[in-house]
């Protein structure tokens, strides 16, 4: 499969020679990325912010599609009129809402993931220690085992591989309305954070309308004082009976 030969380090490259003068030029304006995507792909998050290093809960989880960087919930009042899209976190790893995905680029053929009801999907490519089998439904750019239909694991596998094949990007993106990337999606979002992300069960919590990210630290440190188990109170609470003593012999 196409995949099998996509084992170079610059096969990715949209400015790859190939030959043909102008249709080369055409060729790579149509494989060009928009600032927003490649940045996207290629951003850090959940780093600590440099403008407010000095302030609580200063993980970067949000990413401005205007200004094409990763920004703190201290600094929305700084991008007020620009459309945000929220970045979360789900096993150390990068994941979108399907739904805000979906507005902004074709997202068909990646698999998807249900978190707390909702669907989302992972922004890059994952690392994996073995390979899959070859009869395996896998994606078509890093071999990741996946279930049928799917051919992609992540936006980023979907995205190079359309770049690898001279496919247009340009068929894939929307055009967006900056309303649905508002500011007022955040309102939930506070900056000392709601949202317990549990890296045991593979599920974040609690469930909500509206999103927000605490670090793992504080996840786990929250765990620490679940209460006991019912059944354990139970029996630490049961009366004995009254005492019986042993027979004479």
């Amino acid at each position: 499969m196409m995949r099998d030969m996509m084992m170079g380090s610059s096969i990715y490259s949209s400015s790859s020679s190939r030959g043909g003068g102008e249709m080369d030029i055409d060729m790579n304006m149509m494989n060009m990325k928009p600032a927003w995507l490649e940045r996207l792909m290629d951003e850090t998050f959940f780093g600590d912010c440099g403008v407010h290093k000095n302030r609580r809960k200063n993980e970067k989880n949000i990413f401005c599609l205007h200004c094409c960087l990763s920004i703190c919930p201290h600094c929305l009042s700084s991008h007020t009129s620009h459309p945000l899209l929220q970045v979360r976190r789900y096993v150390y790893h990068n994941v979108i809402r399907l739904d805000d995905m979906e507005k902004l680029i074709d997202c068909s053929n990646i698999q998807p993931y249900t978190i707390n009801s909702a669907k989302v999907i992972f922004l890059n490519q994952r690392p994996q220690s073995r390979s899959c089998k070859v009869t395996a439904n896998a994606c078509f750019t890093c071999d990741r085992i996946l279930q049928d239909p799917f051919h992609f694991c992540s936006l980023s596998c979907k995205v190079e591989y359309m770049v690898y094949e001279g496919e247009s990007l340009s068929n894939i993106l929307h055009r967006f309305d900056e309303s649905d990337f508002a500011i007022s999606q955040f309102e939930g979002l506070r900056a000392e954070g709601s949202e317990v992300i549990d890296e045991d069960n593979n599920q974040i919590g609690p469930s909500s309308s509206n999103y927000s990210i605490i670090n793992e630290d504080q996840a786990t440190s929250n765990n620490r004082f679940l209460p006991l188990p019912a059944i354990v109170l139970s029996l630490g609470s049961r009366r004995k009976g009254a005492p019986q003593r042993a027979p004479l012999s």
